[in-house]
């Protein structure tokens, strides 16, 4: 098996609107009042991945899919995995079991219907699958789910399991069942991991060290993933009056991201992480 097999994409379908960072001045029930971008920003992820070859996982939040159920199906048509970004953008902590549960299960249903996949795959909202939500992990099991994406193993404030493998790997959760994990991309540094490249780290880090880090995980066979949002590459975007911090995180290199992102998938063959999670032998 070759080290370029081993590449994965991954995109996380939500809007600008809908993230985290913003959630005060776009609270759930105002969604329907915002510009709606998602179509046009993940059609433009479609075209330069099929412009490169790539192939790769859309995690797709149930609330788009049941407003843009033709983006699922155009996701699917490029030869794409579907898989599960929760319902509607609640991090895990905010969540009970019982939530959780019925989120996740709303999600996939609605995706397996749209997509014809099985739908295997889940990425928590701002990764949030952490020690105190692993309760998490056994609740995607019963719910049909064969692997999860979303452990950062660095150290976050509202995310990140930095005690976590850095590689893909199997959780026990009791009772000889196992889920599988692909974490998010990480290099080390002494005592502790810092991120390599993917979401806002992609915009935010030194372009340099990104490409060095991925070149040394390609030349060493490693397995990680590349992830973006279909948002950040849209300088266009309708702007909020944010701070200073959430301006800087949420608005800075917009206007790059795509240029960094074709840069990095022409680094190598990147694939979905079902794919390179199987060719492990993890599901």
């Amino acid at each position: 098996m070759s080290a370029a097999s081993l590449a994965a994409f991954s995109a996380d379908v939500e809007d600008y609107y809908q993230v985290e960072a913003l959630r005060g001045l776009c609270p759930r029930e105002r969604w329907n009042t915002f510009e709606d971008r998602v179509v046009a920003n993940t059609t433009r992820v479609l075209e330069i991945l099929d412009a490169t070859g790539a192939r790769g996982t859309f995690f797709v939040l149930g609330c788009v899919a049941e407003r843009h159920p033709e983006l699922v199906t155009q996701i699917v048509s490029a030869g794409h995995e579907i898989a599960s970004h929760g319902y509607w953008h609640e991090l895990v902590y905010n969540l009970s079991p019982e939530e959780f549960r019925a989120d996740v299960r709303s999600s996939r249903a609605l995706l397996r219907d749209l997509s014809g996949q099985d739908v295997i795959g889940y990425r928590a909202p701002s990764y949030t699958i952490m020690e105190r939500t692993r309760w998490a992990l056994p609740i995607l099991h019963e719910e049909g789910y064969r692997y999860d994406s979303s452990v950062f193993p660095i150290p976050r404030r509202r995310y990140g399991m930095p005690r976590a493998p850095r590689w893909p790997h199997r959780w026990e959760l009791g009772d000889g069942r196992e889920i599988a994990e692909f974490p998010l991309p990480t290099n080390r540094y002494g005592p502790i991991n810092l991120p390599t490249t993917g979401g806002a780290y992609l915009r935010l880090l030194p372009f340099g060290m990104q490409l060095g880090s991925i070149r040394s995980l390609v030349n060493h066979g490693r397995p990680f993933v590349l992830n973006i949002h279909p948002w950040e590459l849209d300088p266009g975007q309708p702007r909020f009056e944010v701070g200073a911090l959430t301006r800087w995180t949420h608005y800075h290199n917009l206007g790059k991201t795509e240029e960094r992102v074709r840069a990095l998938l022409a680094l190598t063959r990147f694939r979905s992480q079902s794919d390179v999670l199987a060719d492990l032998g993890i599901v």
